[in-house]
């Protein structure tokens, strides 16, 4: 990624092992492929072929050490989290959070908890730019 604004196009694939990085890292390969193997069954070459598309798109960083490569994000989780659900909401809501919101409200998707993180959040919001 050339500017701090790119956001590469990540598939579901890509995210699952730039994700297992993000909980810990850095890691080899084979420790990429054990902590994803945990969930589902991934093939040594599959996992491989995914962690040098990562590096290539600039997502992921690594280091030769010995014989091996340690593989780290370059990018927070937290930044990709931002780009992608601004991506979201402007290509489904057109930018606008409440029609996602509501959508989820109405099909009584909303725990009280998620109800209660909201009204926090908007108490907040409101504090800061009153």
């Amino acid at each position: 990624m050339n500017k701090s604004t790119d956001k590469p196009e990540i598939s579901n694939a890509e995210f699952e092992v730039l994700d297992v990085l993000w909980e810990d890292h850095p890691a080899t390969s084979n420790e990429v492929i054990a902590r994803l193997n945990n969930k589902k069954s991934w093939h040594e070459k599959t996992v491989k072929t995914l962690l040098g598309r990562l590096v290539k798109k600039e997502v992921l960083g690594f280091e030769k050490q010995h014989r091996q490569y340690l593989y780290h994000p370059l990018i927070a989780r937290e930044d990709y989290t931002k780009k992608e659900t601004t991506s979201f909401v402007s290509r489904l809501f057109k930018g606008k959070i409440a029609p996602m919101v509501a959508g989820f409200a109405n099909q009584n998707s909303l725990s009280q908890q998620d109800v209660d993180e909201l009204k926090a959040l908007i108490k907040k919001w409101e504090q800061n730019n009153d």
